[in-house]
């Protein structure tokens, strides 16, 4: 992937997510600079100290106010620790502020872009951007804002400081501040900027094979293809390594020119000041101030050039998660239309589905459809995989749009209302929908099934599982719904986690069953008692129920052959 967003506009738009706490940066960015000119006034005074003491050789009176400039020294010493603590605890508070605010964002944002935009998404990409990109982004708030503006506050100041000890030194530091803090990491990050990109993609790219592999590892044991899986990862790894590799090289060419940039500046200015000196333009005094004001003044600008080393990486997480959070979705969620209250048109339809036509990209797979769905009845879909059965619930769940055609739901007041008109909370609420793949969390039996109803009673959770056929089964485990699950249902079988799935549906309700393969994990008897459920169910509801089982199709009062 190429970096297609400069440095700065990145910078620029994270910066901006600060605007909210933007009094307790500029608190942070004063108690900074007043701490990084304690810590060069500490050593500034320290020489003066010596000027003292030499010239109190000579004028003994010098030496009664030694111990109260040494006392200064100390206070000095104190107020850059207490100074430099105000400064870390302004920015840590900052970053992390910001970076629930961006979790934030980032979750809405894969609430609004699913399930069009992440199906085709790496899950362990997305995981890597929601954990360490985000993380990286810690290093941005507290430790590049802030320093930018107190490396600019501190080198302007010094700049001046150095000027009045001697012009030529006050030009010589700021050309010294501007070198190792501007052109050094500026290059450097310009430089490594692409292999930073690189790197995190290639981080995110092993993260979810590596998912996948995990999620994959009884079939690898059981086919023994574990070197080939291991081969494929360090295949991988190597390939991380060199990225890795070549950012340390820029790292160590930029720490070899910012000590080489100070050094050289360290013996310029030295050599100015002792020829000014010996020219008789300066005192001893402002000879020592100036080359000791100088070499412990680039604290700051050594900041930002170290900075510049992790840089790369922080704007590559940076413009991955600001890349998400610009997606547009598929399918905007709807939320100034109709709340939909669904009844039968005058041929006893709730829905229609009109001439519609659907692709993923060149591959068509719904072609001219005009199907009617009859209020209060089974309607059975079946065909073969990959006809456009579950391509057809997700369109009747608004989860994509047709390229071609309409889908209309009735309404009691305003008639037929096309799906793109309806707010999505409304439609959710009047369908329930079960896919072919049972997702369960690391939780509860209960809190599983109740996923479809967040707030409903023990009872209310039994009954759904009863009509799901899977009450049974819950109540022989050893704390009945209060069972816990593994990672995704690890702990139970195909059959059982769809038979959840169909218990959501059940307790959810809605004028709608949406239901996708919903018995193709179980077994005839399970079937036929799941089966005659839906029977019963459907005397005030509506089914769409897809199987590519004829045995299946048998409860369904009217069959569309797809």
């Amino acid at each position: 992937m190429k970096k297609e967003t400069s440095g700065l506009k990145i910078m620029a738009r994270l910066i901006g997510l600060v605007k909210p706490l933007i009094f307790i940066m500029i608190l942070g960015i004063l108690l900074g600079s007043l701490g990084h000119l304690c810590a060069i006034f500490v050593t500034v005074l320290g020489a003066e100290g010596i000027v003292m003491v030499i010239n109190s050789l000579e004028n003994p009176v010098l030496v009664r106010t030694l111990p109260k400039f040494f006392q200064l020294i100390v206070v000095v010493a104190i107020l850059r620790g207490l100074l430099h603590y105000g400064e870390q605890y302004c920015n840590h508070y900052i970053a992390f502020r910001i970076l629930a605010i961006i979790r934030h964002k980032v979750f809405n944002k894969l609430r609004v872009l699913c399930p069009a935009k992440l199906e085709t998404k790496e899950k362990g990409n997305l995981i890597t951007m929601i954990t360490t990109d985000i993380e990286l982004l810690e290093v941005f708030f507290a430790h590049t804002i802030s320093p930018i503006a107190i490396a600019i506050i501190v080198s302007l100041f010094m700049s001046g400081f150095l000027w009045v000890q001697y012009p030529v030194s006050g030009i010589i530091a700021a050309i010294a501040y501007l070198t190792v803090g501007g052109m050094i990491p500026v290059s450097n990050e310009m430089s490594s900027a692409e292999a930073g990109l690189k790197f995190r993609n290639k981080f995110g790219k092993m993260n979810s094979f590596i998912l996948g592999a995990l999620y994959g590892i009884d079939d690898t044991i059981q086919f023994k293809n574990g070197h080939k899986q291991l081969n494929r990862l360090n295949t991988k790894s190597d390939n991380l390594a060199e990225i890795k590799s070549d950012l340390v090289d820029y790292e160590k060419n930029q720490k070899l020119l910012t000590n080489l940039s100070i050094q050289a500046f360290s013996l310029i200015i030295l050599v100015v000041m002792v020829v000014a000196y010996n020219k008789g333009r300066v005192s001893f005094e402002q000879v020592m101030i100036a080359v000791v004001g100088m070499m412990s003044s680039f604290g700051p600008v050594v900041a930002l050039a170290s900075l510049s080393n992790n840089l790369n990486q922080t704007l590559a997480s940076g413009e991955r998660v600001l890349a998400l959070l610009d997606e547009k979705p598929l399918v905007e969620e709807e939320t100034d239309g109709v709340d939909l209250e669904m009844v039968a048109n005058s041929k006893g339809n709730i829905a229609t589905v009109n001439n519609v036509s659907f692709a993923y990209e060149d591959v068509e797979v719904i072609k001219d459809r005009t199907i009617d769905i009859p209020k209060g009845q089974i309607l059975g879909i079946h065909g073969p995989s990959g006809c456009g059965k579950s391509t057809l619930l997700r369109l009747l769940m608004g989860f994509w749009k047709p390229d071609k055609g309409q889908i209309y739901y009735y309404d009691k007041t305003e008639g037929p209302i096309e799906i793109g008109d309806v707010n999505t909370s409304s439609l959710r609420k009047n369908q329930s929908f079960v896919t072919q793949e049972t997702w369960i969390s690391q939780d509860t039996i209960a809190k599983n099934i109740a996923v479809a109803k967040p707030d409903a009673t023990i009872e209310e959770i039994m009954e759904a599982a009863k009509k799901a056929s899977v009450h049974d089964f819950i109540m022989s485990l050893p704390e009945g719904y209060d069972t816990k699950v593994g990672e995704l249902g690890s702990t139970l079988s195909g059959g059982e986690k769809q038979r959840i799935g169909i218990a959501r549906a059940f307790l959810h309700g809605g004028n709608m069953l949406l239901l996708d393969e919903p018995t193709s994990s179980l077994d005839s008897l399970n079937e036929g008692i799941i089966l005659k459920s839906l029977r019963e169910e459907a005397k005030d509801k509506t089914v769409v129920l897809i199987s590519h089982r004829k045995s299946t199709m048998g409860v369904a009062d009217s069959v569309i052959d797809f």
